[in-house]
């Protein structure tokens, strides 16, 4: 019995080390005090209770979330042991071991996961601006294969032409499966060396190859310039730990030669990234109000964060522009600018992230990501699969939309919004190109008093096409 409670506890306890709160995402640091291991009842002890606190005092004050199920614990034992025993080939007990814990997150929720130390270094890498990759941001399908999000801006992805909402289904010639640990883990590699895709998209009746290259990505979070004079432009693609730095010193070049007119803040296919970047720029274009709380079951999870005094716009009007692939830490920043009156939001419905996940690093270095809050936007209200409903709806220039939704509220087992519909009918479109950028601006002008000329009538060809004779089939 001894052995048996041996090989429970690994499976089952977690170090408390000290946890990070992520916005995909990463909030400030919080921490816990360390948790002692459970330790093993007799038999006899076990025979009297169906429940055993996850506690090592005997005397400790048991509640039903300390609680642990015997009965389901004999049960795990049982199917182990039955695999080791009688399994075609040996498994190896870490092997084994490993996929019993990524059980126990995989039935959650899409976001909440356990990362291999390498994984966990990957993440941190990311969140640094700098990366040894191909330039994705993917969501692990249950059913097997890699979602995409939003291919990161000039990398090698990008480049081959990969979309939103795009499905990985293989990788060098490997399908991906159900319940791969972590599929990602073989698109990552050293620059220089290459990568083949196969890849499922809506509107496609076959899967196609794209070939990469893996390059070492150098995000570049924010790009800006003029769009006309007193009008400025900024790029946001991701919120990384010196994003609103970076939004500053953008800023303050903009403001050179004047004052701004109005700001146009292009968050489109914006995964997110740090929350505590969103934070900060929402400070920072913010005289006063709420920026975003979390709310959770433990303490741990419930925060919020108020704007201090400081415009740096000095109320100048802003226009943000989202898509389908604006996610997370881009939807608290737009959540929060639009609550407060402070900018106007344009283009289409945005995916839909509003969970926290918290960071557990563990003993032997792996973490496990686990999602723990929901956030609100200032006026209280959820993000959860819902998104942020822009103020003036865009649609695509080809007019159509995406069979397959590209929304958070599509996503098998995910957490249930305040006012979700029904499943993927709140989805938003993608919207590249220039044209959402024109019509934003636009509405920007429209914002600063500037009268937005209607554009000229188009001209007539030299020579207009012979309509098709009476009966005649149009090809």
């Amino acid at each position: 019995m001894r052995n048996r409670f041996s090989l429970l506890l690994i499976a089952i306890a977690l170090s408390a080390s000290p946890v990070h709160v992520l916005a995909q995402d990463t909030a400030p640091q919080a921490s816990e005090p360390e948790a002692s291991p459970l330790e093993a009842s007799s038999p006899e002890t076990s025979q009297k209770s169906d429940e055993v606190a996850a506690s090592d005092d005997p005397d400790a004050v048991r509640t039903d979330a300390a609680k642990v199920p015997l009965d389901e614990i004999r049960r795990y034992v049982m199917v182990y042991n039955a695999i080791k025993q009688a399994y075609v080939d040996p498994v190896d007990d870490h092997a084994l071991m490993q996929s019993a814990v990524r059980g126990l997150l995989l039935d959650l929720d899409p976001h909440s996961a356990y990362l291999r130390k390498a994984d966990a270094d990957d993440f941190n890498e990311f969140t640094r601006g700098a990366y040894d990759g191909i330039g994705l941001e993917l969501q692990q399908l249950p059913e097997g294969g890699l979602r995409v999000i939003a291919p990161l801006e000039d990398g090698p992805a990008d480049r081959a032409g990969m979309r939103s909402g795009d499905r990985i289904i293989s990788i060098d010639g490997k399908l991906l499966a159900p319940g791969d640990a972590d599929s990602s883990v073989p698109l990552r590699g050293a620059a220089g060396t290459k990568v083949l895709l196969g890849v499922m998209r809506e509107g496609k009746p076959k899967p196609f190859d794209v070939p990469l290259v893996r390059e070492t990505i150098r995000i570049s979070s924010i790009r800006s310039k003029m769009l006309e004079p007193g009008f400025g432009y900024v790029r946001l693609s991701s919120f990384q730990a010196a994003t609103a730095a970076d939004f500053v010193r953008a800023i303050d070049t903009l403001q050179k030669p004047g004052p701004l007119r109005g700001l146009l803040i292009d968050m489109r296919s914006n995964p997110g990234g740090l929350l505590v970047g969103a934070v900060q720029i929402a400070d920072e274009l913010l005289d006063a109000g709420g920026i975003v709380s979390t709310r959770g079951r433990e303490a741990i999870g419930n925060s919020r964060f108020d704007a201090t005094p400081g415009d740096r716009l000095n109320g100048a009007p802003i226009v943000l522009l989202v898509d389908a692939g604006s996610a997370s830490a881009a939807e608290v920043l737009a959540g929060a600018l639009h609550d407060n009156k402070r900018a106007t939001v344009v283009g289409s419905r945005t995916f839909g992230k509003g969970s926290v996940q918290t960071l557990l690093p563990l003993d032997n270095g792996d973490s496990v990501k686990l999602t723990t809050a929901r956030y609100y936007t200032p006026s209280g209200h959820s993000i959860q699969a819902l998104g942020i409903v822009p103020d003036i709806v865009l649609k695509p220039e080809d007019g159509g939309k995406s069979a397959r939704p590209v929304s958070e509220a599509a996503l098998p087992r995910h957490l249930q919004g305040e006012a979700e519909v029904f499943e993927g009918d709140n989805a938003g479109d993608v919207l590249p190109g220039e044209v959402p950028i024109t019509a934003a601006l636009a509405e920007l002008k429209k914002l600063a008093g500037v009268a937005v000329l209607a554009p000229p009538p188009a001209k007539a060809k030299a020579k207009a096409k012979a309509a098709p004779k009476a009966g005649a089939e149009a090809q």
